[in-house]
């Protein structure tokens, strides 16, 4: 059994569909489980509609319109125009407008949830029915039937043992099985695995159904040392360790989600990452064996982040009491912590503010702690550090905070 994922980038546009179709025909069907995310930046777009739903009444018809023609266009470059996918995507936007219209919860992450989700619902239809139409018989499968999560909207974590028994029992692996990314579900509820998580979904699927590999299909050769699209000279990674993806996944590496590696591990599963390009490329193996092939300076950046300071406004020490507290409030808040720094009488965090908390974060804070931030600031990891390569981060802004160890440096620039 292998699992092949295909990302947003992958499925496009039309030629991108047809494209997902050579990439199979050249690597073969049988035994093969593909996780297909929603096409292009539709999984934007529908945040979009989310955030229309909620804030901007007079922009939903248009974010939905925009949404809809898209896929218009896309089944138009595809499909007859009597073609019977036209119907079903009908069908689903259909549900998508009975949610909203039935809906009655103001809790931002479930609807999010219930919405989202249909780009990957429509987009794993349109492939689904593009393969039937070129003579590639396929099951289409609905992942929330399979993928079974608490109800954490928009980070659910997984029922391991419910989620495989459901996955062992419906999943033929003898055929070519079709199905989403992202998704799972807590009863009838549609949740989500947070963003990027069409990887977890590949390594979910391995993990039950013990695959031979995972390939993940990008649009570039393999894992690179560093984001092209930050970086003018990247180099390709042959091979990484399972230990060594687990830590980039952690500092930020979006190759590679970081919840998709330990599944993997545990069963010895090697995951690829390849070309959709050009299939001809064997691209990068993550497996068990040498940390990195070539050992050359890995860079992860992170955008966007919030450096905070706090201190207390006794001048007391930040110590094991204080901290403890302020970490209760990170967690309150849902604020993910990228760096920590502190010294006797300071404490600092590089954080993310994915749900748009921070300002009652540091409302709840400022009565009992001094507290210092900067926003928008870029948070740089380099993994196999050398000097060439901090002073080449150094050179792109001021240096806030500078922070090593023995494989791992990490600069805040602002």
């Amino acid at each position: 059994m292998r699992i092949f994922k295909f990302g947003g980038a992958s499925v496009k546009d039309p030629d991108g569909v047809k494209n997902v179709a050579r990439v199979l025909q050249h690597e073969g069907t049988e035994n093969v489980l593909v996780v297909i995310s929603a096409m292009g930046k539709m999984t934007n777009a529908f945040e979009r509609i989310v955030n229309s739903y909620f804030y901007k009444k007079d922009d939903l018809k248009e974010s939905l319109n925009f949404v809809e023609d898209f896929h218009q266009d896309m089944m138009n470059g595809l499909f007859d125009k009597e073609h019977e996918i036209y119907q079903k995507v009908t069908f689903l936007f259909g549900e998508l407008s009975g949610f909203m219209i039935k809906n009655t919860s103001n809790d931002y992450n479930f609807v999010y949830d219930q919405m989202v989700g249909f780009g990957e619902l429509l987009s794993t239809s349109i492939v689904s029915a593009y393969l039937e139409d070129i003579g590639i018989s396929n099951q289409w499968l609905d992942v929330r039937t399979l993928i079974k999560t608490d109800a954490n909207y928009r980070g659910a974590k997984i029922n391991w043992s419910l989620t495989q028994k459901l996955i062992q029992e419906n999943v033929n692996t003898s055929q070519l099985n079709i199905t989403q990314g992202f998704l799972g579900s807590s009863g009838s509820e549609t949740t989500t695995l947070g963003r990027e998580g069409s990887d977890f979904t590949a390594g979910i699927f391995a993990y039950c159904l013990n695959a031979n590999s995972v390939t993940i299909w990008k649009d570039v050769d393999g894992v690179l040392n560093a984001d092209p699209r930050v970086f003018t000279e990247t180099e390709l990674l042959e091979e990484i360790s399972y230990t060594e993806a687990i830590e980039m996944a952690f500092y930020g590496a979006s190759v590679i989600h970081p919840k998709t590696i330990q599944p993997l591990e545990q069963r010895n599963i090697p995951l690829f990452v390849r070309s959709f390009d050009d299939v001809s490329k064997t691209g990068t193996c993550v497996g068990r064996g040498k940390k990195i092939t070539p050992e050359v300076p890995c860079f992860i950046v992170k955008k966007n982040q919030i450096l905070v300071s706090i201190s207390a406004k006794d001048f007391s020490f930040m110590v094991e009491h204080n901290i403890s507290d302020v970490f209760k409030k990170l967690h309150e808040y849902k604020l993910k912590v990228n760096l920590i720094q502190n010294s006797a009488i300071s404490f600092s965090v590089c954080i993310e503010d994915k749900y748009h908390r921070f300002d009652d974060f540091l409302n709840d804070l400022q009565a009992d702690f001094n507290i210092k931030s900067y926003r928008n600031v870029t948070l740089y990891t380099i993994r196999h550090f050398n000097d060439d390569a901090i002073k080449a981060i150094q050179k792109r802004g001021k240096s806030i905070i500078r922070q090593i160890n023995t494989e791992t440096a990490q600069l805040v620039i602002e």
